[in-house]
């Protein structure tokens, strides 16, 4: 039964990215028992974000107002992102979804199969090893091109998730055995941790897998409108975040020297 709009699949991903980003960010004081569900529950964020994404991009009336709203909030999120979740290395999962976003326009933009071949494809791998400084990395990518590009509908929804829940699978495996084996940890995804962090990473592929249900249940419409709450939800989640981890010690201020 498809009983699921927009409105409310946007509300979803919005607490599972806040109970990922808490648990990234609040690490130290958040039970580890805790941390398992929490994480879990995070998954179901970017596969049910990308889709929507894809879905604006498809019925947007005004293409490059949409472009450019993302990479003004990726902009403002950046130093709430790093400062929060102490991650110095990546750009916020919004570049990640502008790049893709441009991904699309370029591939639609192509008309001849041998043209979008020669073209697309390569750039498409030269934005994978760009995707490494990105959250989500490759994956992130892989999956909105996924969303993009499988025509059958009911596919379309499900096999992404479950395809990168797979792959998480074995980067959580990876990771988890790596850190019994040898008391280091080794992933394929997102992160390669060690000890504890390596086993609550491991439970992302729960979300990652689940969102695919939710999506199944997608009734195609609009619902309620968020108008510009998700994109100022995003940085200032960061922001107090940050200044709860501040006030238990564990960031200083940004810039402070």
């Amino acid at each position: 039964m498809r009983n699921l709009d927009a409105y409310k699949l946007k509300w979803i991903a919005i607490i599972g990215m806040f109970f990922n980003h808490a648990v990234l960010a609040l690490r130290e004081v958040i039970p580890f028992g805790l941390q398992l569900p929490l994480f879990a529950i995070g998954g179901v964020t970017f596969p049910i974000m990308a889709f929507l994404v894809i879905e604006g991009y498809k019925h947007t009336s005004n293409l490059k107002k949409y472009l450019l709203r993302i990479f003004v909030f990726a902009l403002i999120a950046q130093v709430p992102y790093m400062w929060a979740l102490r991650d110095f290395a990546r750009l916020n999962i919004m570049f990640t979804i502008f790049v893709g976003l441009l991904l699309m326009l370029l591939y639609d933009s192509i008309k001849k199969p041998i043209t979008k071949h020669l073209i697309f494809w390569p750039v498409f791998a030269v934005a994978l090893v760009v995707s490494f400084w990105f959250d989500w990395m490759i994956v992130g990518l892989i999956i909105m091109i996924m969303y993009h590009l499988i025509s059958n509908e009911k596919r379309r929804r499900v096999l992404p998730p479950i395809i990168i829940g797979v792959f998480y699978i074995l980067s959580g495996a990876m990771s988890v055995l790596g850190y019994l084996a040898y008391g280091d940890g080794f992933g394929l995804g997102m992160y390669s941790l060690a000890g504890r962090d390596a086993i609550v990473v491991s439970t992302f592929f729960v979300g990652v897998v689940f969102s695919a249900f939710l999506l199944k249940g997608y009734n195609s419409k609009r619902g309620k409108s968020m108008k510009y709450f998700f994109y100022l939800f995003y940085p200032l989640h960061f922001v107090i975040l940050g200044l709860i981890a501040y006030a238990l010690g564990y960031v200083g201020l940004p810039f402070a020297s």
